[in-house]
This record gives C-alpha cells, structure tokens and sequence, in this order.
C-alpha cells in the first residue's frame, strides 16, 4: 500500500467498506472486518439499534455509506501480515512490549560484543590470529 505522504502510517488495517461482501454497501460488514467479529453480529445489532434511533442510525449509515473507501483487493500481502497489523491496532500495549524485548535482548548482545571487545582475550586472539599469517 503506497503512503501518500510522510506521515501517513504505513497500517492497512482501517475501517473499510466492503461491497462485495455486504448486504447494503457494505457498511456492516467493513465494521465487523475492523473489529474483528462476525457481520452477522454487526448487522443484528443495526437491527436492534433501528427500533430504537432509527433516524440517527439510518442519517449515520448513509454518511457512512459516503464517507468510508472500498477495501482495496489486495489490502494484505499475506494471512502473517494480516495477523500483524490487526495486533497493532487492537493490542497496542503487547506489540510494545514486544519490541521493548527485543531492543533488550539487543542490548545485551551489543554489551557482550563490546566486552569482548575490549578485553584482553580478543587482544590474545588478534595476536594469536597475527602470527599465522
């Protein structure tokens, strides 16, 4: 997906429209793609929801129905990508803590090299190294 500026994110998982699948535009079922459920549940809960804020309901759908872009064809090059963006979008907090632990774990690599390093065991080994040649 092509950003069309520097600070559009790079995250294909946003609320859509889809047509192709939907009833009525598709309003329901991009919802329920976003979320993550059912279309099933989204639509019996417009359908709840229409007995008691008809008005607003339908006033919203159709701004909806305007406003929302079709989900592109190919919005995810595979189900690992897919996967990946829906966690960062719902669940934040983990993916943190995932990057954190990996910029740990990092970390401690990068002080074991520099120990190495500068200790007296690589000094011995280029020495060492120096005289086969």
């Amino acid at each position: 997906m092509d950003r069309k500026s520097f600070y559009d994110s790079p995250n294909p998982h946003r609320l859509y429209r889809d047509p192709q699948r939907g009833v009525l535009g598709g309003v329901c079922t991009g919802v329920a793609d976003y979320f993550g459920v059912q279309p099933m549940v989204v639509r019996l809960a417009m359908l709840f929801a229409l007995f008691f804020f008809s008005v607003p309901l339908v006033i919203a759908y159709v701004i909806a129905l305007i406003v929302l872009p079709v989900r592109p064809a190919q919005l995810y090059r595979d189900a690992e990508e897919e996967a990946f963006w829906r966690t960062v979008s719902t669940k934040p907090d983990r993916t943190l803590a995932g990057l954190t632990q990996r910029f740990r774990d990092m970390e401690k690599r990068i002080v074991g090299m520099e120990a190495y390093v500068a200790s007296k065991e690589f000094e011995l080994n280029r020495a060492i190294r120096d005289l086969d040649r």
